[in-house]
């Protein structure tokens, strides 16, 4: 029988090779080593630095079919989240609690006493909870994305396959059936595009060295949003596999909590990944967020 060759080795699509290479490449300390934030596009008529947080066992690349049309008019800066991609793992812990000083150090180095307009994605919208929890000075608004930890779920909706001790063949089916269950609810996503979700996935999460986070399981976020002064804003897809038949609990969780909740976007025929399975209308979403909340 013929081996399936190993996701892992081949080359990454066109599209994250061309995005990586118009980036500009900026480092802030991290413990040991450095976060690698990756920076694209100008701002321009004083619009604040865009921030955008990614997701567990993610990189930059959660963002690849969005960075394009953000970038126009604004600076997009987005890290590899400590313990993720290119980044050094946190000097303590191994949780979203543990990326809070890294991470507002680095805001402060990179752009002074001026706010950035943060999103956060998944683990990346805890943890950006969390940031601003500590250091509310750092954002002028939060978006959060499918973020966890909102305490409306009696328990895990979804469960994941390990793959580490597989043998590569059955390691590529194990993302795949993880892709499915978690992150995509058009599961033709998976492969298509030239393999873009596949391939970026397996990508990540070989990276990841932070394999024992537990906060997206609890109600942390929810205790965190009492000290956000800032608008939030939320963005999910309708089918979240986070949430399921829970959904529908989530913007009154977000009104009891967030002192200056703006409202929740729903994105129809779309997963967990909803940047990623449906780019446009996600965009649209975000655009709308970001401009009330700069008004």
């Amino acid at each position: 029988m013929v081996k399936a060759p190993s996701l892992a080795t081949l080359p990454l699509p066109p599209e994250v090779t061309a995005l990586q290479q118009r980036a500009r490449r900026e480092s802030t300390p991290c413990g040991t080593g450095d976060i690698v934030w990756h920076v694209w596009g100008a701002s321009q008529d004083g619009a604040l630095p865009l921030v955008l947080l990614h997701g567990g066992s993610g990189s930059w690349t959660h963002w690849v079919r969005n960075i394009h049309d953000l970038e126009h008019g604004r600076e997009v800066w987005v890290p590899d989240l400590p313990g993720f991609g290119d980044s050094a793992a946190p000097p303590v812990g191994g949780d979203a609690d543990a990326l809070v000083e890294p991470l507002a150090e680095g805001l402060r180095t990179l752009f002074g006493p001026r706010p950035c307009d943060l999103v956060g994605f998944s683990f990346g919208g805890l943890t950006a909870g969390l940031l601003l929890a500590a250091h509310p000075e750092l954002a002028r608004q939060l978006v959060l994305v499918g973020a966890p930890a909102m305490g409306v779920v009696p328990q895990r909706q979804f469960e994941l396959k390990a793959w580490r001790h597989l043998p590569q063949e059955g390691q590529i089916a194990a993302h795949r059936y993880n892709l499915a269950a978690l992150m995509l609810q058009d599961t033709s996503l998976i492969d298509g595009l030239g393999g873009l979700a596949l391939k970026t996935h397996v990508a990540n999460v070989v990276r990841d060295r932070m394999p024992r986070r537990r906060l997206a399981h609890t109600d942390a976020l929810a205790r965190a949003l009492p000290l956000v002064p800032c608008p939030v804003h939320a963005i999910y897809g309708r089918s979240d596999a986070l949430y399921k038949e829970w959904i529908g609990a989530l913007e009154g969780a977000y009104a009891a909590a967030a002192p200056d909740f703006r409202g929740m976007a729903l994105i129809e025929e779309a997963g967990h990944w909803v940047q990623f399975e449906r780019p446009q209308r996600f965009l649209q979403a975000l655009d709308d967020a970001l401009r009330a909340g700069a008004a």
